[in-house]
């Protein structure tokens, strides 16, 4: 159980920092890379930003509970 947690945590870990660094801020952030900092359809869209933003959240929340679940199971044991 503690192995299949660890490996949640790795894996939401690196989505979580994809997902932070996909979402644009005031500069643009590296979602201005993909686009040569000229607005595309793809970057520019209002409904992707939010998608972006609740799967960062959903994912967080799973990192969340991946490292509380970790720390009980390893204070447990």
């Amino acid at each position: 159980m503690i192995l299949t947690l660890q490996i949640i945590l790795i894996v939401t870990s690196l989505l979580l920092i994809a997902m932070v660094l996909l979402q644009r801020s005031k500069g643009g952030g590296l979602t201005s890379l993909f686009g040569g900092g000229v607005q595309s359809s793809l970057s520019g869209s209002a409904a992707a930003d939010r998608n972006i933003a609740r799967y960062t959240i959903f994912v967080g929340l799973i990192w969340f509970i991946a490292v509380v679940g970790n720390g009980l199971l390893l204070a447990a044991g």
